[in-house]
């Protein structure tokens, strides 16, 4: 991203560009509809989920496939083919995805083709097992056990002398470990398993069913908070909403971060409208659902602080605004607690600790940790553990620097506020254990309703591509196969390129054709794709930024 100021992003400025021009690109582009690189992506999808049957996280007992004529494909030379199969799915959804992207940079498109495509691109997935992850069957395991008043703070679902079929397949990691997750999440979960039974294929779909409730909370979000953070409405959709880690990780996946997310930015949009109470209870109620989103509440205060009438210092507003917020975040906390759980039971904040018994190097200081160790064991031979431990010790006194210094720079509110809340959730996504690759959408969504530069955005394609592919379709980490990781940064490295320059290294034929008129934009020209007409849609809807 650009900055205008101190670290305000903005975009590059265009050369002969008038302000409504710009609004309205903002808005919705130059409102054409690509609809071969939709259906690309729906082919893709519709690959994904038909090879996912075999090369996905599938039941232990399937009672679809299960020891049928279809079964070989969870075997052996069968199980491979099926999984080389699942990831040509996965490119053709990665090149509409780009494709999209570089029709939505150039001002072609709109917002609705963009929603349009990433619907369609979800739809086949809502029906298919868990892709690149199985934590949607922790989620049934540990809403079993509240339903069955066992508490999922103290034991694992192993613990759980009922609905086999829902115990059995949650991992064995989680088996015995506590829930890490918000006691209304775990509500939801309890509430889900109560319909749905020891039917575990039911309840992949319920799930996901009930996280689509949090896209459309972020669907409701999004344009609003573009309009107060300068960014462009359709890249903000195509960035946060049709991205592979939006419609695989957290769609495919499902993950609960979806839901998180929703409560998250509607909050930050009453913030930025001055519904300080309403923001601070939404926020969080997401952090009873998915803790980390505790993070961005002391951002708010600032954004409160600094909405307060009146010629009094910065720190008497911060006063007269922190007491109310921690008055609602203290009503809404306790009685979100007493609702899910049945008592005012705050046991639940320990069992958060039960995550960091994950260590990989995606986590950055994981990471240093076990390159340390692999230095010195050439040497002597010693332990991992004591490495690891101290590199994560040492990176939450980093970490905890951090977001004090980003807070800091927060007191002025305004966008500048929620630029460093962005920061600050991708760095705590980062530094602190366990990093997991859809952890990183919580601030990339944000991120995404300020401006961007089309480099920066070549970045993000990079590393969306390669937090989908570090896990394995069935949901096991790959991150020590090193030549498989070395194709798949191979792989990023070429999704980013082509967002720049359609086809970089000159593996499809590209053939000329009429040229397409197209809006004015504050990016360089891109070629058409071949073969593709981009045929009109309707005129934009001009809109006005609001101020924060």
């Amino acid at each position: 991203m650009a900055t205008t100021t101190d670290s305000v992003p903005s975009a590059e400025a265009p050369t002969d560009e008038s302000e409504s021009a710009r609004a309205a690109a903002r808005a919705g582009g130059s409102s054409r509809f690509p609809y071969r690189t939709i259906v690309m992506g729906v082919v893709g999808s519709t690959v994904l989920m038909l090879a996912s049957l075999g090369a996905g996280g599938v039941l232990v007992r399937d009672p679809v496939i299960g020891a049928g004529p279809l079964s070989w494909m969870r075997f052996g030379h069968g199980h491979a083919l099926t999984t080389a199969v699942l990831y040509v799915g996965f490119a053709l959804v990665v090149w509409a995805w780009v494709r999209l992207g570089r029709y939505a940079l150039a001002g072609r498109i709109g917002t609705r083709p963009i929603l349009v495509a990433a619907f369609a691109w979800m739809a086949p997935l809502l029906v298919a097992p868990p892709l690149f992850t199985r934590d949607v069957f922790s989620y049934l395991g540990q809403g079993a056990q509240l339903l069955h008043g066992l508490d999922p703070y103290d034991y694992g679902p192993a613990a759980l002398n009922v609905l086999p079929d829902v115990v059995q397949n949650v991992h064995p990691l989680w088996q015995t470990t506590p829930a890490p997750y918000g006691p209304l999440f775990l509500l939801v979960a309890e509430n889900i398993v109560g319909v749905t039974g020891n039917n575990m294929i039911a309840g992949v779909i319920a799930t996901r069913m009930v996280l689509l409730l949090g896209l459309a909370g972020m669907l409701w979000a999004l344009p609003k908070l573009v309009r107060h953070l300068g960014g462009r409405l359709p890249v903000t959709m195509w960035l946060a909403v049709a991205s592979p880690m939006t419609v695989i990780h957290l769609v495919g996946g499902p993950h609960n971060d979806l839901l998180m997310l929703a409560f998250l930015t509607i909050g930050v949009w009453a913030a930025l409208e001055r519904k300080h109470a309403v923001a601070v209870a939404l926020v969080t109620v997401g952090m009873l659902i998915k803790p980390t989103a505790a993070v961005a509440l002391p951002f708010l205060v600032w954004v409160w602080a600094n909405h307060l009438p009146g010629d009094e210092s910065l720190w008497r507003r911060f006063v007269k605004a922190v007491t109310p917020s921690l008055g609602i975040f203290g009503v809404v906390f306790v009685a979100g607690t007493w609702v899910s759980l049945g008592s005012v039971n705050l046991g639940w904040v320990t069992g958060l600790q039960a995550p960091q018994i994950i260590a990989n190097w995606l986590n950055f200081p994981t990471g240093l940790g076990e390159v340390a160790h692999t230095l010195v064991n050439l040497v002597v031979g010693v332990p991992v553990s004591p490495f690891v431990t101290v590199a994560r010790a040492l990176a939450w006194v980093a970490l905890i620097a951090v977001m004090v210094w980003q807070w800091w720079k927060a007191r002025h509110g305004g966008r500048e506020a929620i630029l460093r809340m962005a920061v600050t959730l991708l760095a705590v996504a980062l530094f602190a254990p366990p990093t997991l690759p859809w952890y990183l959408t919580w601030g990339f969504v944000i991120a995404s309703a300020f401006a961007w530069r089309r480099v920066h955005l070549a970045v993000v394609v990079a590393v969306s591509v390669f937090l989908v592919l570090v896990y394995y379709p069935t949901g096991e980490q790959s991150l020590y196969d090193w030549w498989f990781i070395v194709g798949v940064i191979a792989a990023s490295v070429y999704a980013a390129a082509s967002l720049l320059k359609p086809d970089p290294l000159g593996l499809i034929a590209v053939w000329r054709r009429e040229p397409v008129t197209r809006a004015r934009d504050d990016t360089p020209d891109t070629p058409d794709e071949p073969g593709e007409q981009v045929a009109p849609e309707g005129p934009p809807t001009p809109t006005t930024r609001a101020r924060s």
